[in-house]
């Protein structure tokens, strides 16, 4: 399960400023409903919960995320405001040159809250997956987040996303909400980055660990580096982390590498995978995201992924992997690219 917004996203036809695009292509971007999507299509019941405008690009986020296997029943339509929608240049996001322009002030989305929002829908999932741009969307998003991620019996294992946004929040308390959602979640993943932006930690994943000692499971994002996930409460000054290194790729585009790394981290973990299987498929799906345009993404083939992850640690170092690395089933050592 999981609950956020999705918003029409417009894709340009050319590089260039937004100024002068003169089109662009239609797609669907949303970091939950990213995660849905790429785990129905590897097989897995997913829902999305979340709220569109009556509107027409309402109908298309609903079909589109629908046509991915993704349960759609408890999408509400809000008559009364529009979907969101954002443009963005080809530029990778992390460039000074990269441009968004977001249209969501006021959209359906942000009017979910504890009133608007079907709780037990929500609640009746085996995971259920947050990230912390919901709680950026308004006050009533925020409390919904709280309510979710409170202690109560029977609640799903819930995953949360840091996925800190400064521009979304109106005041400086980002940090601390997303630091309050984070401590309360099972499992949570963070990026080193926006751990010392929204907390001011530095100092790796072993600092990061001492910061968020309370989840489960705690999966700390290191770039191009890799990722290292923290099994077990943290008790002492340093926790036992587990490193898997990052594929090597082609990439296309960088956009929705994050949520694809976190539905292949929760595919796995819904497999009861062990700990460096559930980081391998996490760059597995990030891999399949970083070598596609736009947003979203399929990911591997189930026999295809579970071969790759299976690797020795030479013969995964030795990966390379370019676009279109997912549309065939090909052995291991088809799957490098000069």
């Amino acid at each position: 399960m999981t609950l956020g917004e999705t918003m029409v996203t417009f894709l340009p036809s050319r590089p260039g400023r937004l100024a002068d695009v003169p089109s662009f292509d239609r797609a669907i971007g949303g970091a939950e409903s990213n995660v849905a999507c790429a785990l129905a299509a590897f097989g897995h019941t997913a829902r999305w919960v979340g709220r569109v405008g009556a509107d027409g690009f309402g109908d298309h986020l609903v079909e589109r995320i629908a046509g991915y296997g993704v349960d759609v029943t408890a999408v509400h339509r809000d008559p009364d405001r529009p979907t969101g929608v954002y443009f963005r240049t080809a530029g990778d996001r992390g460039t000074g040159a990269h441009e968004v322009a977001y249209y969501r002030a006021g959209s359906a989305a942000s009017a979910m809250s504890l009133t608007t929002v079907d709780l037990a829908a929500v609640r009746a999932a085996r995971v259920l997956h947050l990230s912390g741009i919901t709680a950026a969307l308004s006050d009533d998003c925020r409390e919904l987040l709280h309510e979710l991620t409170a202690p109560a019996p029977g609640r799903p294992t819930v995953s949360f996303d840091v996925n800190h946004r400064p521009g979304l929040w109106r005041d400086r308390e980002g940090g601390r909400v997303l630091l309050e959602l984070a401590r309360r979640a099972d499992i949570v993943f963070v990026g080193e980055d926006e751990a010392e932006e929204a907390w001011g930690v530095t100092g790796g994943p072993d600092a990061i660990r001492r910061e968020l000692p309370e989840p489960g499971v705690l999966v700390v994002k290191q770039g191009e580096k890799g990722a290292t996930a923290f099994e077990g409460r943290c008790t002492g000054e340093r926790g036992t982390g587990t490193f898997e290194p990052a594929l090597r790729t082609a990439v296309v585009a960088t956009t929705g590498a994050g949520d694809a790394f976190a539905a292949g981290f929760l595919s796995a973990t819904l497999r009861g995978l062990p700990v460096r299987g559930r980081l391998r498929h996490g760059h597995l799906f990030a891999a399949a995201a970083l070598t596609a345009p736009g947003d979203l993404a399929a990911p591997p083939a189930r026999d295809h992924a579970d071969r790759l992850a299976a690797l020795d640690d030479d013969a995964w170092g030795r990966l390379r992997l370019g676009p279109g690395w997912t549309q065939a089933d090909r052995a291991p050592e088809e799957a490098n690219i000069p």
